[in-house]
């Protein structure tokens, strides 16, 4: 018998909620009842999927009070989660209006004149989601959506740490007829995923390198596909003719939405030498202005640090870099107030690439600052890192940040912005070096990766003699 799983509340540091894992036979059962489902729902076609999916959307809408509050529980912050179940809703929207146009089949002459080709896709019938708690709903439902679109069955597991939200989610899902038996919610900690990967014939996982690295080995060993997105460690570089206010205020907003508990956080800054003071000086008046969201959700835009194991993590590396000499210019510290763990906007400079800060993933508010000389200079230090997700670039010159970008082992570059990722999904990438493996979630290809191709060579003058029969001898 699985044994129950107590969750801890971001605020107050009480343990308040209780999740009760599946045994594996059961969980094994929700997915032979999935696929079961699956054949229903790839056969009511695109447009019947489209149907549901709205119709899905409208009931969230109904009880999107009760899922706000559970996200607020799960995650200690309002705003951020408003935002979430926006981008989420949108998502549908988005998703379903580009399904139609991104499924058609296709009918093409071929360079042999007599063969014509008919290219058509078939769903994988049951992908596994396992989603991380810094962003519950939306990182549950980035991939879900359009595997469904593409007529998939989707089973998921989000994080253990923020699961309050699955039971308002289900309470909506069970009203819609089509789409409750191609897609459900299990809870569960790493058990649970370890037997979901068994159970699947695609794994989508976000979350850490380390756990990523055993996803991928057990797809492997079991030849179904695995699409990462793993950790971050992006670097932004600002030139001498950038903006400040511009830089300061986008890195600001990139390192410290949702208290930097983000895949699209700024975690490293690379500045020209002759504006390094003054960017710094600026972005440490901006940092100030930001409040903790204490004693209300609505007191301020910092939240707590939802994971008790990451606040040790963001401890440890301000430590480090302290005891090797970086200085802090505001906040630098995880406070414990009314039972949470919270850290202030962090600026800190005299930094370098043998300190934690500068080389492992913080997830924190913490914005450490190097000068470099040259362009060259700024390119390799923003390169000097087993991660490769995304990078910002400020200067005046649009070209010139292409030129540098180009360079960049990265796969997504925000120009004179940073996180644009979070807003602008047309963009195909993929995850550089350790940041993640597989297929893009953005773009044609977060829809088109969850099918399998299919090509029918059709002869079309059947009264003639297979191309390769030869009777002259």
């Amino acid at each position: 018998m699985t044994k129950p799983i107590e969750v801890r509340n971001p605020r107050t540091g009480k343990f308040d909620y209780v999740i009760i894992p599946p045994p594996p036979k059961l969980l094994s059962q929700q997915c032979h009842r999935l696929r079961r489902g699956q054949n229903a729902w790839q056969e009511i076609g695109i447009e019947g999927r489209i149907e549901a999916l709205k119709e899905w959307k409208q009931a969230i809408l109904t009880e999107r009070k009760l899922l706000t509050d559970a996200l607020v529980n799960d995650t200690g912050r309002l705003a951020t989660s408003i935002l979430e179940i926006d981008s989420f809703l949108n998502s549908i929207d988005r998703w379903c209006n580009l399904a139609p146009q991104l499924l058609q089949e296709t009918a093409k002459n071929t360079s042999i004149p007599f063969i014509a080709l008919h290219q058509t896709a078939v769903p994988y019938p049951l992908v596994g989601v396992i989603s991380p708690w810094n962003f519950p709903l939306l990182l549950s439902t980035i991939d879900t959506i359009p595997a469904l679109l593409a007529g998939c069955a989707v089973i998921v597991k989000p994080s253990e740490i923020t699961p309050r939200f699955v039971a308002p989610l289900t309470t909506t899902l069970n009203t819609i007829p089509h789409l409750k038996d191609a897609l459900n919610f299990v809870e569960g900690a790493g058990q649970t995923g370890s037997v979901l990967i068994e159970e699947v014939d695609l794994i989508c996982f976000t979350g850490s390198v380390e756990t990523g690295r055993v996803v991928a080995e057990t797809a492997a060993r079991n030849f179904i596909p695995a699409y990462l997105e793993l950790g971050g460690k992006d670097p932004a570089i600002v030139l001498e003719s950038a903006d400040l206010d511009l830089a300061t205020s986008a890195i600001l907003w990139s390192s410290v939405v949702n208290t930097g508990q983000s895949c699209l956080s700024i975690e490293r800054i690379y500045v020209a030498e002759s504006i390094y003071e003054e960017f710094y000086h600026l972005l440490v008046t901006k940092a100030h202005r930001l409040q903790l969201a204490y004693p209300t959700v609505e007191s301020g835009e910092i939240g707590p640090i939802i994971c008790e194991k990451q606040a040790a993590i963001i401890k440890e590396h301000l430590k480090d870099a302290v005891d090797k000499g970086a200085i802090i210019h505001c906040g630098g510290k995880v406070e414990e107030i009314g039972g949470g763990w919270w850290c202030r906007p962090t600026v800190i400079t005299n930094v370098h690439h043998f300190m934690k800060i500068m080389n492992e993933e913080t997830f924190g508010p913490i914005m450490p600052i190097m000068p470099f000389s040259s362009i060259e200079e700024a390119i390799d230090l923003a390169n000097d890192s087993i991660y490769g997700l995304s990078a910002a670039i400020f200067a005046e010159s649009a070209e010139l940040a292409l030129e540098i970008g180009m360079q960049l082992d990265v796969g997504a570059i925000s120009i004179n912005d940073a996180g644009l990722t979070a807003i602008m999904h047309e963009g195909e990438k993929n995850a550089f070096k350790f940041s993640g493996l597989g297929g893009s979630r953005m773009g044609p290809a977060g829809l088109k990766r969850f099918l399998r191709k299919k090509a029918f060579l059709i002869k079309m003058n059947t009264s003639k003699d297979p191309w390769w029969f030869n009777d002259s001898e």
